[in-house]
C-alpha cells in the first residue's frame, strides 16, 4: 500500500524554528522551490497494492534518490545514516527530529518496483521544471573525458 508522509510538530521545540536556521538560499530550499515532484505519487500508483503496511512515501523516496546525486553520498546505506544528523535533509524530506527513517533497502525496492520507464519520465518533467524555473539554461555541454598519459 502507497504511504503519504505526514508531517507533525515537534512536542518539545516548534519544527518551524528549528528548520529556520536552513538558509534561505540553500540549495534544497532552492530545489523545494523549484521542483514540484507530487506527479510521483500517480506515475507509481499502479506499482503499490491495497493491503498490507503504507510503504514510504514515493516523492520521500525520490527526494532521498535526488539527495544521493545531489550531495554525492557514497551510498543508500551512508543516506541513511546522515539523514537524521543533517537538518537541511530532514526539512527537505519533510522529517521531524524524532521521525524514524527508512531501511536503506526501500530504495532499492522501488527502483526495482518501479522500472525504468517511471525513472525516464521523472527525469523529463524535473528537467523540463528546472528549466521552467531558470536553474538551468537547456544547452548542450559537451566534455572531453578522454584518459591522456602524462609525465608530469
Amino acid at each position: 500500500m502507497m504511504g503519504r508522509q505526514q508531517t507533525q510538530g515537534e512536542l518539545w521545540a516548534p519544527a518551524s524554528n528549528v528548520f529556520a536556521q536552513i538558509p534561505e538560499d540553500h540549495i534544497l530550499r532552492r530545489v523545494d522551490k523549484a521542483l514540484d515532484l507530487s506527479f510521483v505519487r500517480e506515475e507509481v500508483r499502479g506499482c503499490y497494492g491495497y493491503n498490507g503496511n503504507p510503504s514510504v512515501d514515493p516523492v520521500v523516496l525520490m527526494k532521498m534518490m535526488l539527495l544521493l546525486f545531489l550531495e554525492d553520498v557514497a551510498s543508500e546505506r551512508e543516506l541513511m545514516r546522515i539523514i537524521p544528523m543533517r537538518l537541511d535533509y530532514l526539512w527537505f524530506l519533510g522529517f521531524g527530529l524524532n521521525d524514524e527513517i527508512a531501511d536503506h533497502s526501500v530504495l532499492s525496492k522501488a527502483r526495482r518496483r518501479w522500472g525504468v520507464e517511471v525513472f525516464e519520465q521523472f527525469f523529463v518533467r524535473s528537467v523540463h521544471q528546472c528549466v521552467e524555473a531558470g536553474l538551468v539554461e537547456g544547452h548542450k555541454l559537451h566534455i572531453d573525458a578522454s584518459l591522456v598519459r602524462a609525465d608530469a
